[in-house]
C-alpha cells in the first residue's frame, strides 16, 4: 500500500535545480532542490544528476520536513 501523500513523480527537468551557496561550484556532498513543478518539490543528491534517484515531496510534506529538521528532529547525537 502506498503512503497517502505519495504520488507518481512528475518529471523534473535538467534545469531548475539549486543548492546552498556553501556547496561551492563543484557540487560536493550537497542536496539539490527543484521547485519548478507546481505542488511538488524535487530533491536529489548533487553527485547523481541523472534523475534516477529523485525524491518527490508534495509541498505540505516538504514544509513539515523542513519544520522538523529545523526543530532538531533528525539530529544525530
Amino acid at each position: 500500500m502506498l503512503h497517502p501523500e505519495r504520488t507518481e513523480s512528475p518529471v523534473f527537468g535538467a534545469t531548475g535545480w539549486g543548492s546552498a551557496a556553501a556547496c561551492g561550484p563543484n557540487g560536493g556532498n550537497c542536496v539539490e532542490v527543484n521547485l519548478t513543478v507546481p505542488g511538488h518539490v524535487g530533491v536529489r543528491d548533487s553527485k547523481r544528476l541523472t534523475g534516477d534517484v529523485t525524491l518527490d515531496f508534495d509541498t505540505a510534506s516538504w514544509r513539515r520536513f523542513l519544520h522538523r529538521t529545523r526543530a532538531g528532529a533528525f539530529d544525530i547525537d
